[in-house]
């Protein structure tokens, strides 16, 4: 019994932030951004009264109406997000809640920019376990909301956005093949959210000092997504016997064009085979690879090998070897 996806659907915002208008904001230029990290533009959920949940349910609803689901067959949601609309109730539960699917197990997974693939690893289990027939796994951010727009090394990377796949079982020999997935806690003080948990409750101070945006220590995170997104990605190819001519498409996380391009080099694919929608998106961390299935569903062919892979906060990073299903 493997697990298979059978639909996607995705949402992106209508606003598109530009570099040009970033660059009227703070002392940044389109060069320094598109030659450094390859962003041209991305999407931001301007409404203030909206969400993570509003992109999840777009998502959820597209995904829905594609695949003919009725939302009360759904028994399981998980929803990968590092920017929940509450600390809780989930956002899942939302989402769940306001596209009418009521007979299901719902909750929030945070693994960060690697929140979607260990949504699909984990659902996978669920579908091999013989318990679940229907899964809806969401990757939904507002990264906006949690962004210093005064911050030249932050600001420019991020987007809102939001993707979502159904996953049921098959008896063929296609779908959720293999998965790796890793965390390295160690590497948890380079990039994270200093307040608004337990550890730092918000306070003046706390808001003060720009503590609920995020931190990043760039060249350790990028150190590390380097190698482990390509190492990760090379190992699952040699752990199921697969040469780059026998990918069909490599879908990388969408952190950085430069972290891309290692991890192209790592496993020897075709640059023609890599899922590449930064310029458009930015990064839209949880959201990012089901955003690329999205865009890219109609150029997917069933029996393609597929391998999905991200690197985030946590540290967590993995990768996933699928077989398209239709």
């Amino acid at each position: 019994m493997n697990a298979v996806i059978t639909g996607v659907g995705g949402y992106v915002p209508e606003y598109v932030l530009t570099n040009r208008e970033l660059s009227q904001m703070m002392d940044t230029t389109d060069e320094w951004i598109t030659t450094r990290v390859g962003i041209k533009e991305r999407r931001i959920l301007k409404d203030e009264n909206l969400a993570t949940s509003h992109l999840g349910v777009k998502a959820v609803e597209d995904l829905l109406s594609k695949t003919g689901t009725k939302p009360e067959d759904i028994e399981l949601l998980i929803c990968g997000t590092s920017t929940p609309d509450h600390i809780f109730p989930s956002c899942a539960s939302t989402i769940a809640d306001r596209v009418g699917i009521k007979n299901a197990m719902a909750y929030d997974l945070q693994a960060a920019c690697s929140g979607f693939v260990f949504g699909l690893s984990t659902a996978a289990t669920a579908i091999e376990s013989r318990r679940y027939k229907k899964i809806v796994v969401i990757g939904a951010e507002k990264m906006s909301s949690i962004i210093n727009y005064n911050d030249r090394t932050t600001a420019p990377l991020f987007g809102d956005g939001a993707g979502a796949v159904l996953v049921e079982p098959t008896t063929e020999n296609v779908g959720v093949m293999d998965f790796i997935m890793r965390t390295n806690g160690a590497g948890g003080k380079h990039l994270q959210l200093k307040a608004g948990g337990s550890a730092m409750p918000a306070s003046h101070q706390t808001v003060d000092e720009n503590l609920h945006t995020i931190y990043q220590e760039g060249r350790a995170v990028f150190k590390n997504a380097v190698s482990e997104m390509s190492e990760v990605s090379a190992e699952i190819m040699r752990k199921n016997s697969l040469k780059s001519e026998d990918i069909n498409w490599l879908i990388p996380h969408q952190a950085n064009l430069r972290i891309i391009d290692a991890t192209v080099q790592r496993t020897g694919v075709s640059y023609d085979k890599v899922v590449v929608n930064i310029e458009k998106y930015g990064n839209t961390s949880g959201a990012s690879i089901p955003l690329c299935l999205w865009d890219m569903e109609k150029n997917f062919k069933k029996g393609d090998n597929i391998i999905l892979t991200a690197f985030g906060a946590g540290f967590n990073w993995g990768a996933i070897y699928l077989k398209w299903g239709y």
